[in-house]
């Protein structure tokens, strides 16, 4: 295949460029999909409502709507926590760091987390008293906020510092996070935290000689289906590539997979898929050297599914900075943040990013190029979120933007594939007799709530979510929502623990 050249630079009229011209027409005839999807701009960031929406990716929240957070931008510049309907109607909940100090905690980096009760928890990247080294806190949905902990409050930061990712709950309850090496001779951890606030640390990085077991995380924990959490560190390993770790619920760390730059560097957040395999991009790194797409099987077995930059010109997309979700459908959808070659008035530029799709097999298909258009990129520019599949089988995300605001502050956007609305449970794990919500649209109608096929009892709490319990004699397998309109299967397995 051919590699790709320089990114982002405006080609001009020569009989270069026509040459050039002539190879990507070549080229985008092998990466636009054969069939019809819909992308929507829903809201543009102007600064003053937030600005750069951060790593990670949107949640659904039991209202239906959606929540994330930006990096930057609020009322007092230092990031905020929003609200945002499927129709595009954005709300703030939260603007952090009213005061000089930011003792609430600045720059929110990563996706936040709703706890049954409807409150949210996320992380902080800066901020907090005294260190300045991150928070995890807690929003209400009248967003009053709580600080749960100040990272670098025990004695040689032991607690960790700059947790950029976000949070996620153990089957305990508990919270789970990471923390990275943003601060020289400071090692990444891996914590757990309560609902108050008593944060333990389970494990400190370069535990072993050259930091062997990873060097600070580059991505969230996932909770595994066998009740561990997996994980990414951006350096260390046997090749100072990064790692693929699990960790058990008590603190012992093994590592999967060490990369070592052909095979990929610095790897996002994972997914584990319904094959029950972990799936997952490197923003860097692979024969390219501008990222990858790889798998990692159940027994161990790793495999590369795609190098980014295949195409010429990067019209496939270069440097994804964002984790993979596994749709409806069975394949997986992901962002670049560079990459992308787009046509306008005669010239060819390029870099500002796109959305893809592949399939479990490797087979890859561009969906969209942002600034199609050229100008202000009115579709956004420079994705660094995933995509978030709603229940009405929408996908949602968020683009960067540009340095400057107000102008393009980012955006956020719903892309179309056509999928069927469905119901996802949250948690998507519970023992017998456990309470669980079950996200979805017009469910006011339901008439009947199964747990792979046993009937369950359940209370409708609003018409996007109901309230239910785990039935006796359930077992792992799909949950299923009867309405007026048909029955809706969950997007994933609920996991029925012993």
């Amino acid at each position: 295949m051919p590699t790709c050249v320089t990114q982002g630079i405006l080609m001009k009229e020569s009989l270069y460029a026509n040459i050039l011209r002539l190879a990507f027409t070549v080229c985008v005839a092998v990466v636009i999909p054969a069939h019809t999807q819909t992308f929507t701009r829903l809201i543009k960031f102007n600064g003053a409502n937030g600005e750069a929406p951060a790593y990670g990716s949107l949640i659904q929240g039991l209202d239906g709507n959606f929540y994330g957070t930006t990096y930057l931008g609020g009322v007092n510049n230092g990031g905020e926590v929003f609200k945002i309907t499927p129709n595009g109607k954005v709300t703030t909940m939260y603007s952090f760091c009213p005061g000089v100090a930011c003792a609430d905690g600045s720059l929110p980096n990563d996706s936040l987390l709703q706890a049954f009760d409807g409150t949210l928890y996320g992380t902080t990247s800066e901020g907090g008293d005294p260190s300045d080294y991150g928070t995890v806190f807690k929003l209400t949905p009248s967003g009053e906020l709580t600080t749960l902990h100040d990272f670098c409050s025990e004695t040689n930061c032991a607690d960790g510092v700059v947790p950029y990712f976000g949070l996620i709950q153990g089957i305990n309850g508990n919270l789970y996070g990471a923390t990275t090496t943003a601060v020289a001779g400071i090692s990444g951890t891996i914590f757990e935290i309560t609902a108050t606030g008593q944060l333990s640390t389970l494990y400190t990085f370069c535990a072993l000689s050259n930091c062997l077991d990873g060097a600070g995380a580059s991505g969230a924990l996932i909770l595994g289906t066998d009740g561990n959490f997996y994980g990414v560190t951006g350096n260390g390993g046997t090749q100072k590539a990064g790692t693929i770790f699990r960790i058990t619920p008590e603190g012992q760390l093994s590592t999967l997979h060490n990369f070592h730059k052909t095979d990929g560097t610095f790897p996002n957040t994972l997914v584990q898929a319904a094959d029950g395999n972990l799936y997952g991009t490197a923003s860097y790194g692979g024969i390219n050297h501008k990222g990858v797409i790889f798998k990692l099987t159940r027994s161990g077995q790793f495999s590369v599914l795609y190098n980014f930059c295949s195409l010429m010109f990067c019209a496939d997309g270069a440097t994804p900075y964002a984790p993979l979700v596994e749709g409806t459908d069975g394949n997986f959808y992901g962002t670049t943040t560079f990459g992308g070659v787009n046509q306008v008035n005669g010239q060819l530029f390029g870099g500002y990013g796109t959305i893809f799709q592949i399939t479990p097999a490797g087979q890859y298909r561009t969906l969209h190029t942002f600034c199609a258009g050229g100008g202000d990129c009115a579709d956004g520019a420079y994705p660094e979120d995933g995509l978030t599949q709603g229940t009405d089988g929408n996908f949602y995300a968020t683009t960067y933007g540009f340095s400057q605001c107000p102008g393009n502050c980012g955006t956020v956007f719903k892309l179309s594939m056509g999928l069927a609305p469905f119901v996802a449970a949250s948690p998507a794990f519970g023992r017998v007799g456990h309470a669980v919500h079950i996200l979805g649209n017009n469910l006011a109608g339901a008439t009947s709530v199964t747990f792979n096929g046993v009937p369950a009892t359940f209370k409708v709490g609003a018409n996007s979510f109901i309230t239910t319990t785990v039935p006796s004699g359930a077992t792992s397998g799909k949950i299923e929502v009867t309405t007026s309109s048909g029955t809706l299967s969950s997007n994933k397995v609920f996991e029925v623990i012993p």
